[in-house]
């Protein structure tokens, strides 16, 4: 399993080495990557929980660089542009 996982090693330093240098690409980076995990849900049923679909976002092997890219834009943001952190989630 370590073999397949060295295959993603280029993709995860690609990502790790995307600049943020300009407001624009950072706008871009935080509205396409989510803050939280879109697949995770409550199935209801006449108002009532009946099954709890559980965040799947950390089966995805990019996962953490992809979060580090997202808060590495937003930190440009906030320190570089002076935008409001809260704002922006």
């Amino acid at each position: 399993m370590k073999n397949t996982l060295n295959i993603l090693k280029p993709v995860r330093n690609w990502i790790e080495g995307i600049p943020v240098e300009n407001e624009k690409t950072a706008h871009r980076i935080v509205s396409l990557i989510p803050a939280d995990c879109p697949f995770e849900r409550d199935v209801k049923l006449f108002e009532r929980t009946i099954a709890h679909i559980p965040p799947m976002c950390k089966l995805n092997p990019l996962y953490d660089q992809l979060i580090m890219l997202r808060f590495k834009a937003m930190c440009y943001l906030v320190d570089e542009c002076g935008e409001d952190a809260a704002a922006l989630s």
